[in-house]
This record gives structure tokens, sequence and C-alpha cells, in this order.
């Protein structure tokens, strides 16, 4: 975990676009390793390796901890694992760039949600609007299963949101990730087990999942953590709102998919939508580490 002095000592919106940069790079990785490992297989090296690496390090307490605690911390690690089994699915079947967009709806609707504003029913239609024309596959490689898996992680996205602010209140540092993590990686492992078969053991294999496990958790979820302490709730937002075009330069960049020009705009308006419903946020929203 990144906890070098120059890593504090850059401005904290680079922090937060390095998180975006190494989550997106992350998935583009995990995407590489369905061929051997299947999306199952993957999901479960990614929380699993995550787990151990970040175990370890902050050393979570569990004596004394009361069984309320206990559950929602095993709740996180389920809503954890759903989120990014179904991203995975997605990904297999979507080029990364559209589904890290159908994706960040969900975090998209608590926004909006959390807001009363009427101008928000604007950016709720626009975010609609892009969904529609993804959904419609935009003339564009798109499976209608993908869409609904990549929907479908977004709103365990949205349920992570929720749910971390108690863990985040309750568990002090990463300790209630850590154990989210372990939870997580053993609810799926019967699911990645069978996906991935004996290549979960290769060496190549395991190396690629803890480069997964490292870039799309443990490093920027600790980019993200430095980075809060300076940054307002507004500007994270902001920030946040470029992560569907950073997938998609991620994906044209290190996956070749090519987005056509209406898919291209879909990802416009789900990125402007955020960034409308975002920017005037005065309190802090847990901003999970996705896909």
């Amino acid at each position: 975990m990144p906890r070098c002095t120059l890593v504090r000592r850059l401005p904290a919106p680079v922090l937060v676009f390095g998180a975006i940069v190494s989550v997106q790079c992350g998935g583009a990785v995990a995407a590489k390793l369905f061929d051997r490992a299947g999306p199952g297989g993957t999901v479960l090296l990614r929380l699993a390796l995550a787990a151990v690496v970040l175990l370890p390090i902050v050393r979570p307490r569990i004596r004394g901890r009361s069984g309320r605690d206990l559950r929602a911390a095993a709740v996180f690690g389920l809503v954890l694992a759903g989120m990014n089994a179904c991203f995975y699915q997605a990904l297999e079947r979507t080029p990364l760039g559209l589904a890290v967009t159908l994706e960040f709806v969900g975090p998209l609707a608590v926004a909006i949600g959390a807001s009363r504003r009427r101008l928000d029913l604007l950016w709720a239609g626009l975010a609609a609007g892009g969904v529609a024309l993804l959904a419609g596959r935009g003339g564009g490689d798109v499976t209608t299963l993908g869409v609904v898996f990549a929907l479908a992680a977004g709103a365990f996205w949205a349920a992570y949101i929720l749910v971390s602010q108690r863990i985040g209140r309750v568990f002090p540092g990463a300790s209630g990730l850590a154990i989210a993590l372990l939870v997580g990686a053993v609810a799926v492992a019967p699911y990645g087990v069978i996906d991935g078969g004996d290549a979960l053991v290769e060496p190549g294999v395991l190396a690629a999942g803890l480069a997964v496990a490292l870039l799309s958790s443990a490093v920027p979820y600790s980019l993200e953590l430095t980075a809060l302490r300076r940054l307002s709730a507004a500007v994270f937002g902001v920030l946040m709102s470029l992560e569907p075009a950073v997938a998609s330069l991620v994906g044209l960049i290190v996956l070749s998919q090519r987005l056509t020009v209406v898919q291209v705009v879909a990802v416009a308006m789900v990125c402007l939508a955020s960034l409308g419903a975002t920017a005037p946020v005065r309190r802090p929203l847990d901003q999970p580490v996705s896909g």
C-alpha cells in the first residue's frame, strides 16, 4: 500500500486520477485472464489475493466486536463478491468502457437519491438516456446479458456505498475492508474454483491475479484514502465522474476496444450526469473501488 513520502506530496487530484487509472488497468488485466481462469476464477483471485495482501498490513481485530458489527462486515463482503462477480461477467460480454459506464449508474443513483433538488431530475434523465443508448447496443459489441450484469454490478455498487458508511464508522482504517475481502473470497470460492479449475494454481495466472488484486483494490484504495484527507467531497465527485471516460480510453489502449460514435455519446452523457449530480454535494459519499 503506497505510503511513501512522494505519494503524500502529490496533489490530491493527481492521487484520485491515479486511483481511477489503476482500477481500470486492473479491469483490463482481468479481462485478459478470462480465457485462462474465467470470470469466476478471476474474481476469486482478485478477492483472495487482495485479502492476503491487506490482512497482514491492517491486522483487523475480531475479538471484542459485537455480533452486529461482524454481521455488517459479512454483508459488506457479500456485496463486494456480488459486485465483482457481476462486473466480470459483464466485462466478458461488453467492452470495458461500456461496462463501467453502465455500472456507474449505481453510485450515480445514490448521489441523486441523496439530493432534494429538482435539477437532479435532469441529471437522472440524462444518465437514463445514456443507458438507453447502450442498452440499444449503439451499433457495437454489446450483449443484452452484458448490460444486465453491468447494471446488477451497479446495484451492488450502490449497496456498497450505503453499507461502507457503517463499516467506516465502526472499523478503523481498512480493517473492515480486509474482513470483507476475506468473506467475499470465501463466498465466491465454489464459483471461482469451478470456473477457473486447475488454471488457478498456474504461476502465470497467480501473478496476473495478484496484479489485478493490487491494481483494482490495494493501490487505488490507498491512493483514495490519502487524497480524501485533503480533498473536498465536491472535487472528489467531479474527479470520479471521469471514470467511465478513463475506462473507455484504457479499453481502447490496452484491449483495442473501439467504441462507436453512439457509444461515445452515451458515455459522455453518463459522465456529464455524474458531474452535475455530484459536484454540488457538500457531505462526503464513500466512493468504492469499482470493477
